[in-house]
C-alpha cells in the first residue's frame, strides 16, 4: 500500500459509522528471556506499536479512532518467555482483541525470527486489563 492510500484510509470517514468509546490502549509485552538491551527493546517495541497501528487502522477503526483521540496511551510490560505470548495470544483471541508478534530479523544481537514483543490493540483499556493486570511494568 502507498503512502496515499495509507493516509486516505486513515482519513476517510468509516463505512460502518460506528463510534467506539472508552478508554483505550496499546500493550507490549516485552520477551524477558532473550536479554535484549535497551536500544534493542526500544527498536522492537516501535515495531510493535507502528505495526498494530497499521493493522488496527484495517481491523478495527474504530478502535484505532478513539485511541487516537484519547492521546494514544501505551504501556510495555515484561513477560518471562514466548511462552508468556501464546498465552496471552489465547486470551486475545477469545476476547476479540488485536494482536501482533513482532519476530526479529536476527541481524544483531539475537537469532532470528526470535519473538520479542507481543502487541495486543490499541483496544479497549478494561479487556486488555483483564488478560495482561498480572505482568509487570518494564
Amino acid at each position: 500500500m502507498g503512502l496515499r492510500s495509507f493516509i486516505h484510509r486513515m482519513t476517510a470517514p468509516k463505512a460502518n459509522g460506528r463510534a467506539v468509546s472508552g478508554n483505550m490502549k496499546l500493550v507490549c509485552v516485552v520477551n524477558q528471556s532473550l536479554k535484549m538491551g535497551k536500544g534493542k527493546i526500544a527498536a522492537q517495541v516501535g515495531h510493535a506499536a507502528v505495526e498494530s497501528f497499521l493493522r488496527v487502522g484495517a481491523t478495527h477503526p474504530g478502535h484505532l479512532d478513539a485511541w487516537l483521540a484519547s492521546g494514544q496511551k501505551k504501556i510495555c510490560l515484561k513477560g518471562k518467555d514466548e511462552a508468556v505470548f501464546s498465552e496471552l495470544i489465547d486470551a486475545a483471541n477469545r476476547e476479540h482483541i488485536p494482536h501482533h508478534i513482532v519476530r526479529d530479523a536476527g541481524h544483531t544481537q539475537i537469532p532470528s525470527g526470535s519473538q520479542t514483543v507481543l502487541a495486543l490493540g490499541p483496544f479497549d483499556e478494561e479487556h486488555l486489563d483483564k488478560i495482561t493486570g498480572h505482568l509487570k511494568l518494564l
